[in-house]
């Protein structure tokens, strides 16, 4: 099976001579492969007179047509075809009683198509999209008997209520406003109101208002709200998003409890997080844009594993060009230079919060992690080190030149992706090993001709780290750089971080919750201590394993190494696993088990 697919917004005809169509073999035999649309000018492609000649691809001069051969078996499984030649969505993830369902993949790939079909929102054509009114039972009459089938009946009688917890929560205070405890309270469907405020932790939030709130916070308050809802099925589109590692925990308990009663369906990126919390997983692979496959559900572990090593063995299928693999600590460059910056004895009072530290330093070619619960003065320290507050006390040493990627990533740039590029990094980014090893590695080559205004938070994301990291520095920060990119994309941005301060001799300093991008980027951990939005005490930096030994006694959690993979994994509370570990004072053990 043949599929063809325009990228619209790269698709630009007053900016081209129509190559598609005319260096096109059929179209120059007569036939009409590609037709040039009369009002747009750009083309519309019949994928049953393409002959997968690639010409048309390579001659477009803005990369905007997607031209692949596809299993034919997959015909019969097209759930939704967007338009001629628009994204189309094969398979689907299956709803499971008493199980949390979990979806792995990549953005842009139909995870949000999926829900919107599961909810009941968008009646899929199965293909047909020249069909304006597709009716539900013919939905169900063309899947296989089981408990897909099954759960689709329900949707089709009405019988299926459903509660979704968005993906951009940074958008709830634009649509809601009015304080926490309002909107709340306002929802409470299941009676359930001061129980589940008091389990998220939200108490002391009731009488702030939406528009007040941090993003954890804000994270929270969507995850209450969606709990509240009295429905049949609940999904949760990144719920640990902004969260530390100790909400993130509690997240888990309080999601699983839930299934106990309904059906639940999480879309997450934080691996380490996704293992401890799905029961079973689907894998969704196939290219950004054009179509996505939902392969069958496997089990947590193996579905992890399988797409950490980017292959689907039983399909013969190579989702990733490489595997992402995790190094054990001794594997790390022990290599250090001498020291760029150093401090000590820092104190910063911002209204009712106090940061201080004890004496650190980073040195030449090491890349510190950065950890802590919400609210302890992580960004605090890197803006004092980015010279954007003044400390009140102790001393800051700093021969370093730094390149600063914020947390909240907010431009209103009105130009594309490439223009931008040009103006903050000049011909750099143009080729060479930065646009090997961070252009191409982060997806930037795709975007170029994208408005900035126009992009997702994941590609905003992408596009700021690269800029940070193209800039000439002695000391590159990044608060929170894997919020909103998904699993891979994360693996990718760790690794490509890591390789150019290793090539280039340079430091970072990373902000994460995500053990598994910390874990891949970082030499040493600075450790945050204290109570949130009240203190804050940094210590450290230490090296890996003692870092995260000190940090995860505080969150109460340990962790094993994946035998096969190498990856960092949550063992569940209690286990023989997680006494033993404690017992040795091994919260982060870096032999496989």
């Amino acid at each position: 099976m043949r599929v063809a697919v325009l990228k619209v917004d790269n698709c630009q005809p007053k900016k081209c001579m129509s190559e598609c169509h005319a260096f096109c073999p059929p179209v120059r035999n007569g036939q009409e492969c590609i037709i040039l649309d009369d009002k747009t000018g750009k083309p519309h492609i019949s994928e049953s007179l393409c002959i997968g000649c690639g010409i048309c691809i390579n001659k477009c001069p803005h990369d905007a047509l997607i031209i692949t051969q596809l299993p034919s078996e997959l015909e019969s499984d097209m759930i939704h075809k967007f338009s001629l030649n628009g994204f189309r969505l094969f398979r689907l993830p299956t709803p499971s009683k008493e199980s949390v369902v979990g979806i792995l993949g990549p953005n842009g790939l139909g995870k949000s198509t999926a829900i919107n079909v599961l909810s009941g929102q968008l009646v899929p054509n199965l293909g047909d999209w020249e069909d304006p009114d597709p009716q539900w039972n013919e939905v169900v009459s063309s899947l296989q008997r089981g408990e897909l089938r099954d759960f689709f009946e329900e949707v089709m009688v009405g019988g299926i209520k459903v509660a979704v917890k968005p993906q951009y929560i940074d958008n709830l205070p634009k649509v809601v406003s009015g304080k926490v405890s309002k909107l709340l309270s306002s929802i409470d469907e299941r009676g359930k109101y001061e129980e589940l405020v008091e389990q998220m932790g939200l108490s002391h939030l009731l009488d702030r208002k939406l528009d007040q709130l941090s993003g954890g916070e804000l994270q929270r308050v969507a995850i209450c709200a969606t709990l509240l809802r009295e429905a049949d099925v609940y999904f949760f589109d990144e719920p640990s998003s902004y969260l530390d590692i100790h909400e993130r925990m509690r997240m888990v308990k309080i999601i699983q409890e839930l299934a106990k009663r309904a059906r639940v369906i999480v879309i997450e990126h934080d691996l380490a997080v996704l293992d401890v919390l799905a029961d079973l997983i689907h894998i969704v692979y196939g290219e950004k844009g054009a179509y996505g496959i939902f392969t069958p559900a496997r089990s947590t572990r193996q579905a992890i594993n399988v797409y950490l090593d980017g292959f689907l063995p039983e399909q013969n299928v190579r989702i990733r060009d490489k595997p992402i693999k995790f190094l054990t600590h001794t594997e790390r460059n022990n290599v250090r230079g001498n020291p760029i910056v150093q401090w000590g004895d820092v104190e910063k009072t911002l209204g009712d919060f106090k940061l201080t530290t004890e004496k650190g330093q980073v040195h030449q070619s090491e890349v510190v992690g950065v950890v802590g619960a919400n609210g302890t003065g992580k960004t605090t320290l890197v803006k004092i080190l980015a010279g954007e507050y003044e400390y009140d006390a102790g001393w800051v040493t700093a021969n370093a030149t730094i390149s600063y990627k914020p947390q909240h990533v907010d431009t209103e740039m009105d130009c594309t992706v490439q223009t931008w590029l040009d103006s903050e990094l000049g011909p750099k980014w143009r080729s060479g090993e930065f646009n090997s090893t961070v252009i191409r590695a982060l997806g930037i080559d795709q975007l170029l001709a994208k408005e900035v205004q126009v992009l997702s938070g994941g590609e905003l994301q992408s596009l700021s780290i690269a800029i940070c990291l193209g800039r000439e520095a002695d000391l590159y920060l990044f608060d929170e750089p894997s919020a909103y990119l998904d699993a891979n994309a994360r693996m990718e941005t760790a690794k490509a971080i890591r390789r150019t301060m290793e090539a280039n001799e340079k430091s970072a300093f990373v902000i994460d919750h995500d053990v598994y991008f910390i874990d891949i980027i970082s030499d040493t951990l600075l450790v945050f201590e204290g109570e949130g939005g009240k203190s804050g005490l940094a210590t450290g930096p230490y090296p890996l394993k003692e870092g995260m030994n000190r940090f995860l006694k505080g969150v109460d959690v340990t962790f094993r190494r994946d035998h096969d993979s190498k990856r960092p994994r949550i063992n569940k509370s209690a286990s023989r696993k997680d006494r033993e570990q404690r017992n040795a004072g091994d919260y982060y053990s870096f032999e496989a088990q």
